[in-house]
């Protein structure tokens, strides 16, 4: 697991920082300033969660006996849909893209529950 949370906290983390650039360059004079606060939120939710993936991974290889697996399989589906949802929702102004983004969220809760459970059995 190593690996795969090194790898997906970096490409996360190198993509929000790119789609920000993107979206204060490129998109500012295209988004409204509501699409513009979604957009925001989307790429300030990826950022906290790519650094999640990375401090669980590593986490989970020192500390003895915490599978951070499932944690880290959450951050990733959450971002897809919590973010990915809302880079959508600010760019295509489609609505109904807005009823994704909780699943994205319960994702990202969950991952974070199962953390603060473990941590209390190490």
């Amino acid at each position: 697991m190593l690996k795969i949370g090194l790898f997906f906290g970096s490409l996360f983390a190198l993509l929000s920082i790119i789609l920000g650039a993107f979206g204060a360059h490129a998109l500012k004079d295209q988004l409204s300033e509501y699409s513009r606060s979604i957009y925001d939120k989307a790429v300030l939710y990826q950022m906290f969660h790519a650094l999640g993936i990375l401090v669980v991974t590593i986490i989970g290889e020192n500390v003895e006996n915490i599978n951070v697996s499932i944690p880290i399989v959450c951050f990733i589906v959450g971002i897809v849909f919590f973010s990915g949802s809302l880079y959508i929702l600010a760019m295509t102004n489609i609505k109904w893209f807005g009823m994704i983004t909780p699943i994205g969220g319960i994702f990202f809760i969950i991952g974070w529950m199962i953390i603060l459970f473990k941590t209390l059995n190490v």
